[in-house]
């Protein structure tokens, strides 16, 4: 290649480069473009690009006892080979990809923000280049331009070449124009990483927000006037306005999830995401990632960076469904981000904050579980700051009627169904249903009955359990009773009952075939009666 044709070529190539780093908006994209464009310039054996980066390596780092501030140092990002040559993927460096600022070459320029030229071979070539190597592709020395921006270095790129690269004149005047617009480029880059960070957090929190909204759409509100519930109200009420951690407990289906949510919508912290972790569903092995997250090639199948969920809930609220079934190893690192709100990512030495405010649930005794060693103590104490203990739904009889209308017109919209009212029967029917399955219990089998449903009537059907129970059985026949005074007031209590019961299972007919009266035995007129002393005529007496 002549004179005129090796500078025809690198102006070239240091064009196409200048215009192609303006397109990056990825950092290592932008340093890969860099570094394989100068691969292919000639006269350039090794190119390296180091950045000023936070100190990661500084008690392994075999330039230690050189290192005066060890918060900072050079790290080697990227670098390339000349192209296509018997040097290509050769290891040129003596030491380690990490220089402490201000030793060797490369730190002075980096520390001083100077060009650093080559002036001999034996003399100039530093620590980082093999001197061997050096002789042996016949490097002149080794040439370092700071990377600067808006005067704060940022980095610093060296070039070992084989001829002279005029770091007087041409030479220099395209090397310190490419290491301005790296410097540009860079910053530019690192921005736009940002905001698509930004841009995906906030994707992820919508994400949870939806979902935290149609689960408590389906849900719905806290609903009920019983005195155990208005006591749960009020333990709310008085929690929500602090950041105290709380421990919900009580029965599956009681509504624990509901009870968290309303505390996170009245705090403080109701403009920031409520992030719920299902503890019962996470694998063993998969806790800590999900916890506190990974990054790319820490584990088998760990193909990205995985936010966690501490991380996702920082500035929110974090709520630990089923917290009890947290492993024992797992809870001392809950403890910990809990008491010091510092935790580190899978594969990630360095040490992350978070602030969040803690709500766990559970339906089991915590307690018991300590005794037995299952469950720290320390972090059951941390948990268990403001404790709320749900009713199960057999003690809230007088809130099922409010409940199941509730359901009801919910469960009409989804499945646009008109569905009318509960008859008397059937709400009579729900209330002296046991309801092991509590709250939940009730909204499925209301959504079931709407299905089912016929010309806008609904049938209850209970499990088989309705019948095995005690508390939903029919009571026993009158010959049972042989011993049993029974008193005038509960005797017009089963009679009420049975009537119900009838008009329940005829859908309201007092009249003719299938009609109340058919199945009670009695004269339609004389059940007329009895409905209208009961108080029942405005539901079933004809108009």
């Amino acid at each position: 290649m002549t004179e005129s044709d090796y500078f025809a070529e690198t102006i070239r190539n240091h064009r196409e480069l200048l215009l192609s780093m303006s397109q990056a908006r990825c950092v290592d994209s932008l340093f890969q473009r860099v570094v394989e464009k100068y691969s292919e310039t000639p006269g350039l054996v090794l190119t390296r690009i180091w950045l000023i980066r936070p100190g990661d390596q500084c008690q392994t780092c075999p330039l230690r006892e050189n290192c005066l501030d060890q918060t900072r140092c050079l790290h080697l990002v990227a670098q390339s080979y000349r192209k296509g040559s018997e040097t290509e993927g050769e290891e040129a460096d003596e030491e380690c990809h990490r220089i402490p600022l201000g030793f060797g070459k490369i730190g002075r320029s980096a520390a001083t923000g100077q060009v650093e030229d080559f002036l001999s071979f034996e003399d100039d070539l530093d620590f980082s280049v093999s001197k061997r190597w050096a002789r042996r592709v016949n490097a002149l020395g080794l040439a370092v331009i700071p990377v600067v921006f808006q005067g704060k270095v940022l980095g610093v790129n060296s070039f070992v070449p084989d001829v002279d690269l005029d770091m007087k004149g041409e030479g220099l005047f395209w090397g310190r124009l490419i290491a301005d617009h790296l410097a540009a480029s860079i910053t530019n880059a690192e921005a736009f990483e940002k905001i698509e960070q930004l841009n995906k957090q906030l994707a992820e929190e919508n994400e949870y927000l939806n979902q935290e909204l149609e689960e408590s759409a389906a849900y719905g509100e806290i609903l009920g006037q019983s005195p155990s519930l208005k006591t749960v109200v009020r333990q709310i009420e008085m929690v929500s306005g602090t950041d105290a951690s709380v421990l919900i407990t009580g029965e599956s289906g009681t509504g624990k999830e509901l009870v968290a949510r309303e505390i996170h919508q009245r705090s403080n912290r109701s403009k920031r995401p409520l992030i719920k972790v299902n503890c019962a569903s996470i694998p063993r092995d998969l806790y800590e990632s999900e916890f506190f997250g990974h990054v790319k090639g820490s584990f088998t199948g760990a193909i990205q960076d995985r936010r966690g969920r501490f991380d996702l809930a920082n500035g929110g609220t974090l709520f630990l469904d089923e917290v009890g079934e947290i492993p024992l190893d797992v809870q001392s690192k809950l403890l910990r981000v809990i008491q010091e709100g510092e935790y580190e990512r899978i594969g990630d030495e360095r040490t992350s904050k978070t602030d969040v405010r803690i709500l766990s649930a559970t339906n089991r005794d915590l307690k018991q579980e300590v005794k037995r060693g299952s469950f720290r103590e320390d972090l059951f104490y941390r948990l268990n700051v403001f404790p709320i203990e749900l009713p199960p739904l057999n003690e809230r009889n007088e809130d099922i009627p409010l409940l199941a209308n509730h359901f009801l017109e919910l469960a009409s919209r989804k499945f646009n169904k008109p569905i009318k009212s509960l008859s008397a029967g059937k709400m009579s029917r729900l209330q002296n249903y046991p309801w092991p399955g509590n709250i939940r219990e009730l909204q499925n089998l209301i959504e079931r009955a709407v299905i089912i449903s016929q010309n806008g009537r609904i049938s209850i059907e209970f499990p088989e359990a309705d019948k095995a129970n005690p508390v939903a059985k029919e009571k026993p026949p009158s010959n049972s009773f042989d011993n049993e005074v029974i008193t005038e007031k509960e005797m017009k209590r089963r009679e009420k009952e049975n009537i119900l019961r009838a008009l329940d299972q005829s859908d309201g007919k007092i009249y003719g075939e299938g009609g109340a009266a058919k199945l009670l035995g009695i004269k339609p007129t004389t059940l007329a009666t009895r409905i209208h002393a009961m108080g029942l005529k405005k539901r079933y007496l004809p108009k």
